[in-house]
Formats: C-alpha cells, structure tokens, sequence
C-alpha cells in the first residue's frame, strides 16, 4: 500500500511539473533573402517598407519588425506610448528630441548602432542613403505625431 501511494504521489509530481513547462516552439530564422517587405504602415509618411518577423505589431506580445527607408526619409516629431528600442542595420537614421524637425540638433546612428528611448519621449528622425533599422519591443507599436497635420493616417 505504501509502494501504492509512494507511486502515485511520485506520478502527481511529474504530471505538475510537466504542466508547468513551457510549451516547445520551433525557431524562427529568416536569412536576408527570406524577409518579406511590405508598404509601410499608414502611420508613417509614404515611402517606406516594412518586414515584421515576430510577433504582430498591433497586438501585446513582443514584436520585431524592419523598417527600410529611403535616402531623405523624414518622420515628424512624435511619441510612442512604450520604450522603443532600435538597431540600425545598414545606412544611417539619425534621431533628434524635442517639438520641432530640428537637424542641427540630432544624433548620428550608423550602422551597427543601437539605442534605446523612453515612452513618451518627443522625438524625430531623419536618415542618409537607404536605411534598414529594426526595432522590438512589446507591442502595440503605436506613434502619436505631436503635429495631427503631420500624421499621415489623417491626409487623403
């Protein structure tokens, strides 16, 4: 009897801990060739495209997307309501902080370079010769332009 309860407290234990584990998941590896570039999304002035490879923008959850820009590419001042964090890939994006599209004022990010910026920081960016970045981070990835003329999604 004592074997009995022995096994079966024994097998209770294992069916908890394997309920515990975290489900497997397959990796995910997209080589350059793999990406898949769509238009930009309407939050962004037109002429961008973007690559998401995890995880799906408009939702909570971890995202990882790409954002390739052309050379002269310009985004407004804004905000983001979470910390944005970006790699740049190849080309250069510059940053500048504050209200007003000032590029005396920005900072030069080339290739290879990454930063991070706090949620609601006032912002904007520029870049020089086609740009690739990647920015992750928990989504919903949402950008609020501190000018509504300068929101995209509102011009016809």
């Amino acid at each position: 009897m004592k074997k009995f309860f022995a096994l079966a407290a024994a097998t209770g234990i294992a069916t908890f801990a394997l309920a515990q584990t975290p489900e497997k998941h397959e990796a995910s590896i997209y080589e350059l060739s793999q990406i898949k570039w769509q238009h930009g999304p309407a939050a962004l002035p037109a002429g961008a495209k973007l690559a998401v490879l995890e995880g799906d923008p408009a939702k909570d959850g971890p995202i990882t997307m790409r954002l390739l820009m052309p050379d002269g590419y310009k985004i407004p001042p804004h905000t983001h309501p979470k910390v944005e964090h970006v790699t740049v890939i190849s080309g250069t994006f510059n940053l500048g902080m504050g209200e007003k599209f000032d590029e005396s004022g920005g900072h030069e990010m080339p290739a290879g370079t990454f930063g991070f910026w706090p949620a609601g920081m006032k912002h904007f960016a520029w870049v020089k010769g086609e740009t690739i970045i990647q920015l992750h981070g928990i989504g919903p990835w949402t950008i609020t332009y501190l000018n509504p003329a300068d929101d995209p999604r509102r011009k016809e």
